[in-house]
C-alpha cells in the first residue's frame, strides 16, 4: 500500500476513505478500487485538536468535526462538499447555565459523534468531556442538552470529578442508537458505567450487571465503572460488545447481565485496550487491540509487540494478528475511537496509533501495512463510501 500526497476528493461507489482525527488536525485518505493504494486530503484544521470526524450515512455527504481550537475553543464544524469547505455550527454543544449560586461546568471539548436514526434525518448525539450528552435536529448546525442527565444530581454524582477521569479528561462516549427503534438508546461513560434508554432519552437505567471493577471499588455504584468502548452489531442488534477498563464483555438482549469473555485471550496480553470493532455481517465476529494493562498503565503494547485479536465464535476463543505489524519496539497503542471497519466483501480493518502510523488490512487482520507515518497523536479512525455525486 502506497500513499500519495496530493490532495484528493472523495471518490464514491466501493471506493472507501478513511477519515482521521488526531492531536493537530485531520486527514482524509481515499483509496483506489483495489484498498491498495491510497492518497491523502489534509491537514483540515493544523493545529486544532480534532476528537471525532464522522460521515452521515444518511446521505453519505455530511461531515462533521468535533474540534477544540486555540481561538474558538470547543466547537463543531461541518461540511457538506467532500471536505472542500467548513461552517462551524451557529450553536455548538454547551451546558446549560448554572443557576446563581451553583456550581456549573463548561465543555472542554466534544468527543464523540453519532448519526440518529436513519428515520430522523438531520438528528445527531454529541457526547462531551466533561461527561454531557447533546442532541442536533438540523445536521449538527444547533446542538442542545438531551435527556436530563447532564444536571441531574445522581448522574452528576456517578460522573465524578474531572480530577477522576481519563487523562484527556472525563467522557461521555459509545453513544448508540438501535437501528429498529429511535428510542432505544444506550451511551457508556468514562468513568460513570453504560447506561439504556428505551423511550427516546426521557429515561436512562445503568446496564451494569456482570461487570467488573478495580479491586476495592463497590462494583454496584456506577461511579467506578470505566467502559472504553461499546459497540452494537449491525447484524444482530440484541448483541453488544464492551472493552471495558476490566476486560471485554459481551452482551445478548434481553439479558441484562455482560459476559467476560475476555478470559480466553493468552495471559500475557491479557484483555485490557481501548477500541473495539465488530464485524458489519457477522455478530460472531470482532476485533480488539490489547495494551499493557500492568500496574503503571503505560498505554503501550504489550512487550512493544503489537497485534490484533479476533473471534470468531463470540469471544470463546481468540487468534493472534500481527502478520506486517512490528515484532520489537513498537511502544504505541490504539485509542477507543481508532480502530474501524469497512463493508467490503471481505472487510478491511484499519486503526491509527498514539505514535501517528495509520494501519491497514484488506483480508479482515491477517495481513497489516502501514499506509501513513508521521501523523500527530491519531484519536479515531472512520471507514466510508461517499454518495455518488
Amino acid at each position: 500500500m502506497s500513499e500519495n500526497p496530493s490532495g484528493a476528493q472523495p471518490v464514491a461507489g466501493h471506493h472507501v476513505s478513511l477519515l482521521v482525527a488526531t492531536r493537530k488536525g485531520a486527514w482524509i485518505y481515499h483509496s483506489d478500487a483495489g484498498r491498495q493504494n491510497w492518497r491523502v486530503d489534509g491537514p483540515h484544521f493544523l493545529g486544532h485538536v480534532i476528537s471525532h470526524l464522522v460521515l452521515d450515512p444518511r446521505d453519505r455527504r455530511t461531515l462533521l468535526a468535533a474540534a477544540k481550537t486555540g481561538h474558538l475553543g470547543p466547537t463543531i464544524f461541518r461540511s457538506t462538499d467532500g471536505a472542500r469547505s467548513w461552517a462551524e455550527a451557529a450553536r455548538p454543544p454547551a451546558f446549560a447555565k448554572a443557576a446563581d449560586g451553583a456550581t456549573g461546568r463548561s465543555v472542554d471539548h466534544t468527543f464523540w459523534l453519532t448519526p440518529g436514526h436513519a428515520d430522523e434525518p438531520g438528528v445527531w448525539y454529541a457526547g462531551t468531556s466533561p461527561q454531557g450528552l447533546f442532541r442536533s435536529e438540523d445536521g449538527g448546525v444547533s446542538w442542545a442538552p438531551f435527556s436530563h442527565i447532564n444536571d441531574d444530581a445522581r448522574y452528576r454524582e456517578w460522573m465524578g470529578t474531572v480530577q477522576d477521569g481519563t487523562p484527556d479528561g472525563p467522557k461521555l462516549h459509545s453513544i448508540i442508537v438501535d437501528p429498529r427503534d429511535p428510542a432505544h438508546l444506550y451511551f457508556a461513560m468514562s468513568g460513570g458505567g453504560v447506561h439504556e434508554s428505551v423511550d427516546g432519552g426521557r429515561s436512562f437505567a445503568p446496564l451494569l450487571d456482570g461487570l467488573e471493577v478495580v479491586e476495592g471499588f463497590d462494583a454496584s455504584q456506577p461511579t467506578f465503572h470505566d467502559p472504553h468502548c461499546v459497540r452494537l452489531c449491525p447484524s444482530n442488534p440484541d448483541r453488544l460488545y464492551q472493552q471495558n477498563h476490566c476486560g471485554i464483555y459481551r452482551l445478548d438482549r434481553p439479558s441484562t447481565r455482560w459476559q467476560r469473555i475476555g478470559m480466553a485471550m493468552p495471559q500475557a496480553d491479557g484483555d485490557i485496550g481501548f477500541p473495539m470493532v465488530v464485524h458489519p455481517r457477522d455478530a460472531d465476529r470482532a476485533w480488539v487491540f490489547p495494551m499493557d494493562a500492568t500496574s503503571v498503565w503505560p498505554r503501550t503494547s504489550p512487550d512493544g509487540k503489537p497485534a490484533v485479536y479476533a473471534t470468531r465464535d463470540a469471544g470463546a476463543s481468540w487468534q493472534r494478528l500481527d502478520a506486517g505489524l512490528p515484532t520489537e519496539q513498537a511502544w504505541w497503542t490504539v485509542k477507543r475511537q481508532a480502530m474501524t471497519a469497512d463493508n467490503r466483501d471481505e472487510i478491511g480493518l484499519y486503526f491509527g496509533t498514539t505514535s501517528g502510523e495509520l494501519w491497514a488490512s484488506r483480508d479482515e487482520g491477517a495481513h497489516w501495512a502501514c499506509i501513513a507515518r508521521h501523523l500527530p497523536d491519531i484519536f479515531a479512525v472512520e471507514a466510508v463510501q461517499w454518495a455518488e455525486p
